[in-house]
């Protein structure tokens, strides 16, 4: 199989009126590059008397080739830009001192009289990062409970976090809340 190479431009004639074409079936030796590939015997033939089936196959490659680099460019992830984070120096000590969620959540609810209304079922995080309580209150074991959502700031925790207090509820208040379900 040769290479194929095609001019860009082709002379339709030479100075002296001859087709560049018809002087290399003659033996004159060719003055365009593509008749000077030619002579040296790096093409098979002139570029211009390639067949229609041989041009239809290159312009398929070209079309490949011109598809397979826009599907490239496509799949090519772009560069992360570079993202400036300030940190926070945090006061360790502080933060262990605070209450854990997960040592919370079981923890029995009591009013200001210290009646028993419900137990702290779970602490949600709104969207707007405001803290959220899910009560338990009533029923047995968890059967024939009725869920509520208190704000968590309405809470009051005690040093330990062993007693929490909702001041001036109770539990027919609380049953008369909409009931929360967990979406």
């Amino acid at each position: 199989m040769s290479d194929l190479i095609v001019s860009a431009h082709l002379p339709a004639q030479r100075a002296g009126g001859e087709d560049p074409g018809r002087a290399h079936g003659r033996g004159a030796e060719p003055n365009h590059s593509a008749g000077r590939l030619m002579a040296a015997g790096r093409i098979a033939q002139c570029p211009h008397k390639l067949g229609r089936a041989t041009m239809k196959s290159f312009r398929n490659i070209l079309a490949a080739a011109g598809l397979s680099a826009a599907v490239l460019a496509v799949q090519t992830p772009w560069p992360a830009l570079s993202q400036a984070v300030t940190l926070v120096v945090v006061d360790v000590k502080a933060v262990a001192a605070g209450y854990r969620a997960s040592k919370l959540t079981g923890t029995s609810v009591v009013n200001d009289k210290n009646e028993k209304i419900g137990s702290l079922d779970d602490i949600i995080i709104g969207r707007d990062k405001v803290l959220f309580a899910v009560l338990e209150v009533g029923g047995f074991l968890g059967i024939g409970a009725h869920m509520v959502v208190v704000p968590f700031n309405d809470l009051q925790l005690d040093e330990t976090g062993k007693k929490i207090t909702l001041p001036g509820a109770s539990k027919d208040e609380l049953k008369k809340l909409p009931e929360f379900k967990y979406g």
